[in-house]
């Protein structure tokens, strides 16, 4: 038992240590090969699984996937149905066709057929795994569009993150622990700015002052290094504002506790208590927020896409709402359901990790 208690602690240490260096690298375009990608795949499922393992937590696991299966066949069906049942189609707005050529176009997506056929249509192709067909893409399939698509909001997104753990963390524990001070009201000051100041005004702000006023960052495209920093910024400061209030008010709470006084009382050194006892403790709020921010940051801000002229999901999520492209609305929507439930899912068993008196059930 103590052999595969020290082989989790030196995997888990080993995993962070690969996965940080390849965020890094790849933060610095440089290509990271496939064997390092795989690896990093099966370390984390790995440590996933044992601590499922460990937890017991086999049962909740099932039960929360066969929910997500339902919530995903409900999300499919009303979105499915609402672009049915809203006025105007797909190709109405093509004022040159022809009515015999428009009825072809809609003959061979099935859009001639009744209600109730094509929802069956639907279904079976998202039983086999297809997704459909972009209306407005010809040739190309929503799987393919999100398959080049995805991996670049991914990437915007976990830069995002990282700007907005690292800010937000901090700055909350710190603010709590110089309660009342000026640290305090500067970073409260700080974090009540960013939750209050929208992305399509931070962004023209920042763009003009590092990209024109000094001329030390591109203002648009996703083409290297240079080129994340700004997007990445912009993205992560909200939810950082956010993130530092959360924790600023559960460092607060924490520090009260009976056992904080205890370690206070021993003479521990207050950053030791800050960091060792309180701050584990402290995190679970945040892990709270955690899970639809990350389905959020990860799926890609489509206004920060778009100013920033960044490939990603968001500008085919607005341009197939514009053109009705059911089949894209459809499948980035369940795109979307989909990574918001998996995230909440290991926010949930990341619950189990940071306070172990807590039992999912």
């Amino acid at each position: 038992m103590l052999l595969l208690n020290f082989l989790k602690d030196y995997l888990a240490c080993f995993a962070g240590i690969l996965l940080s260096s390849s965020l890094v690298l790849n933060f610095l375009d440089y290509e990271i090969p496939t064997a390092v990608v795989y690896l990093n795949i099966i370390l984390v499922l790995f440590l996933l699984i044992k601590h499922i393992i460990d937890k017991q937590l086999f049962k909740y696991c099932i039960k929360r996937f066969l929910e997500a299966a339902v919530s995903l066949f409900a999300v499919a069906s009303i979105t499915f149905l609402l672009l049915r049942i809203l006025p105007g189609g797909p190709f109405d707005q093509e004022k040159a066709l022809p009515p015999e050529v428009k009825a072809n176009i809609e003959a061979k997506y099935h859009l001639n057929k009744p209600l109730f056929i094509q929802y069956t249509l639907y279904l079976g192709g998202l039983l086999q795994g297809d997704l459909g067909e972009s209306y407005k893409y010809l040739g190309r399939s929503v799987t393919d569009i999100l398959s080049s698509t995805a991996p670049i909001s991914f990437q915007l997104g976990l830069y995002a993150l990282i700007v907005a753990f690292a800010l937000g963390i901090p700055a909350g524990l710190l603010a709590a622990a110089k309660h009342n001070q000026w640290w305090d009201r500067f970073f409260m000051f700080l974090s009540v700015s960013g939750v209050s100041l929208p992305s399509f005004f931070v962004a023209p702000l920042l763009i003009y002052i590092f990209c024109f006023y000094f001329k030390l960052l591109p203002p648009a495209f996703w083409e290297g290094t240079a080129y994340y920093i700004l997007p990445s910024i912009v993205l992560g400061v909200r939810p950082a504002a956010v993130i530092a209030r959360l924790m600023r008010s559960s460092v607060l709470d924490v520090i009260q506790s009976d056992y904080i006084r205890t370690a206070k009382a021993k003479g521990l050194k207050p950053s030791i208590v800050l960091f060792k006892h309180v701050l584990k403790n402290s995190v679970i709020s945040v892990l709270t927020f955690s899970g639809p921010l990350i389905a959020g940051i990860l799926s890609g801000s489509f206004i920060v896409e778009l100013i920033f002229a960044i490939p990603g999901m968001g500008r085919h999520l607005i341009q197939s709402v514009n053109n009705r492209d059911y089949p894209l609305i459809l499948g980035m929507t369940l795109f979307f359901s989909a990574l918001l439930i998996v995230a909440n899912l290991i926010v949930d068993l990341l619950y189990s990790y940071f306070d172990p008196r807590m039992e999912l059930s």
